[in-house]
């Protein structure tokens, strides 16, 4: 009940400011909401190429990508920074184009002028989790709140996708029509057609991190755990992949900040904690094995044609809590293991199936060609109107 009340308060004080703003001009301006980022960069970056549009890129907290470049306006897009927050509603009110990279609930009360286009990048090529209204949590929330999910998804006039796969998860969690869904790929899946990008990426994380260019490199990157965010241990145990591969391997960890930091010190030469880099992308390019669970990492990193292992010790407890879209082994392209013991001797056989992998790469990434930047912005601009400067 608490919870709702202060829902309903940030949505009104929204809308009132948001209704002020909608009174002054429409600008030719795109607008962009930013979570995590990635999608919305290589976005920018293209829409820079085509277009005199002025840029404003609204960031929450857990953004981590720096889009500071060039005459690109950046804001905070939190209450808490009062000022950047009310400036960014005003941008909100008077852009004709506004992108979004996640579930934002200021869109069930933004009531954007007509000609004004609302597209979701979403931030994930592909689902295994159930999310959206088939979130089964769904269940403990209120109708008021389920309604107010819908009304949020409506504000889409298009959902960018990258295969008829995640068009078909798309309009069921969204519940919206297959007409809403463009099929132009996912904008950041550019950089793994880009050769030379990924050359030089690999290149300057091996000067930052010495020690990825004389070893092999297993990447562990689960999903972060709402129950376990207050916890500093995770059920992989690195004391024994330390035993079994430091002469070998450098273990890359991609935790969450509460873990953030706990193996630096232990395992010299073996252990690298990446949980605040920024660019998981950049760090995919120089990984040999990828260690996840329910991750929507897989389905880019197939791209590459490595190897995966799903270290899925909890599997009935998460499946229970967040529902998979489908049976768990038969979807993702590599062997599930439930601790540690297992996890080695896989990596001592190398039984991986290659051919799954690219089969799972081809279906998740049927529209991502190396072009979806460039196809996204043309498709999205090819009918815009001209509106004041």
């Amino acid at each position: 009940m608490a919870r709702e009340l202060a829902i309903s308060l940030y949505l009104l004080v929204f809308r009132i400011i948001f209704n002020i703003c909608k009174l002054f001009p429409q600008k030719k301006k795109t607008t962009f909401i930013s979570s995590f980022g990635d999608n919305v960069l290589y976005t920018v970056n293209e829409l820079e190429k085509q277009t005199d549009d002025r840029v404003v890129i609204l960031k929450t907290s857990q953004c981590r990508i720096d889009f500071n470049k060039g005459e690109r306006m950046v804001l905070l897009f939190e209450p808490k920074h009062l000022f950047e927050w009310v400036h960014s509603i005003y941008h909100l009110a008077t852009s004709r184009m506004i992108f979004v990279d996640n579930y934002f609930g200021f869109l069930a009360v933004a009531d954007f002028k007509s000609d004004v286009k609302c597209i979701q990048l979403w931030h994930a090529a592909g689902a295994i989790k159930q999310f959206g209204l088939k979130d089964p949590s769904n269940d403990r929330r209120s109708p008021r709140a389920i309604q107010r999910f819908q009304q949020v998804y409506d504000r889409f006039d298009h959902v960018v996708v990258g295969s008829e796969k995640m068009a078909a998860i798309f309009r069921e969690s969204f519940g919206l029509g297959d007409d809403r869904m463009l099929r132009t790929g996912i904008p950041r899946t550019d950089f793994y057609f880009e050769k030379a990008s990924e050359a030089v990426a690999s290149q300057e994380l091996k000067q930052t991190l010495p020690l990825i260019g004389e070893k092999k490199v297993i990447l562990y990157a689960p999903t972060f755990r709402d129950e376990a965010l207050d916890s500093a241990e995770i059920m992989l145990d690195v004391d024994r992949l330390y035993e079994e591969f430091a002469s070998e391997y450098v273990l890359l960890l991609r935790l969450h900040p509460a873990i953030q930091g706990k193996f630096l010190n232990q395992y010299p030469g073996f252990v690298i904690d990446v949980s605040g880099y920024p660019d998981i992308h950049r760090l995919l390019v120089v990984t040999d094995v990828l260690v996840t669970d329910y991750s929507s990492i897989p389905f880019e990193f197939s791209l590459l044609g490595r190897p995966m292992i799903f270290f899925a010790y909890d599997l009935e407890v998460y499946e229970e809590a967040r529902g998979f879209r489908e049976d768990y082994k038969m979807l993702i392209p590599g062997p599930v293991v439930r601790d540690t013991e297992a996890l080695i001797d896989v990596m001592k056989e190398g039984q991986f199936d290659y051919e799954r992998i690219l089969t799972f790469a081809e279906e998740w990434n049927e529209y991502s060609d190396g072009t979806s930047s460039k196809c996204l912005i043309e498709a999205v601009y090819e009918r815009a109107t001209g509106v004041s400067e």
